[in-house]
């Protein structure tokens, strides 16, 4: 990997965070926000958007942007559902945070993608060929690493887990279902 500076943004149910990271794994600059999940779809991209306006006032500021948000996503089309953001549904989170950035390319994968992307870099499964990477924080996401790259599938989700019901007269969730 290069020593260029990367643009990551990290999106869940409880923060939103981003930095600067150097090829390196060295990160430069740190951003954070709580996520306003109860809240509306522009309410939540304007806490993404300081985010990114706190990354793009720095010197360091790269041109590129990687996204790894809560799931499912859908990177064919650059949008994302997460269920522990009710008013994220099929929203048009690449479209939004290039225009943020002046148009810069955006890369969006699904966070167990990420997180598995970065496990195998520089973390517990480097070196692995194979490896099966789970999120257990506000939801339940995953992501693979097959032949020792990340195995993103045909939008971004390959390895997450899904939502599954365990009560069905449980707690109502935030997509609709019980339990």
């Amino acid at each position: 990997m290069s020593d260029e500076l990367v643009a990551a943004l990290d999106i869940g149910g409880t923060k939103i965070a981003g930095a600067l990271v150097r090829g390196t794994s060295a990160l430069t600059v740190r951003a954070r926000r709580a996520t306003p999940a109860r809240t509306s779809g522009p309410t939540v991209m304007a806490e993404v958007r300081a985010v990114l306006d706190e990354l793009t006032a720095s010197p360091q500021w790269s041109r590129v942007v990687g996204i790894g948000s809560a799931g499912p996503v859908d990177a064919s089309v650059g949008t994302v559902s997460p269920v522990n953001i009710p008013g994220w549904r099929a929203y048009p989170l690449v479209s939004q945070v290039r225009q943020a950035v002046g148009g810069l390319p955006v890369t969006l994968v699904g966070d167990g993608v990420a997180m598995a992307a970065a496990e195998h870099w520089q973390g517990a499964a480097r070196g692995c060929a194979n490896a099966l990477c789970m999120v257990v924080s506000t939801g339940v996401g995953g992501g693979l690493i097959l032949n020792a790259r990340p195995h993103l599938g045909p939008t971004g989700n390959a390895g997450h887990i899904r939502h599954i019901s365990v009560d069905l007269d449980g707690d109502p969730c935030p997509c609709g279902s019980q339990g």
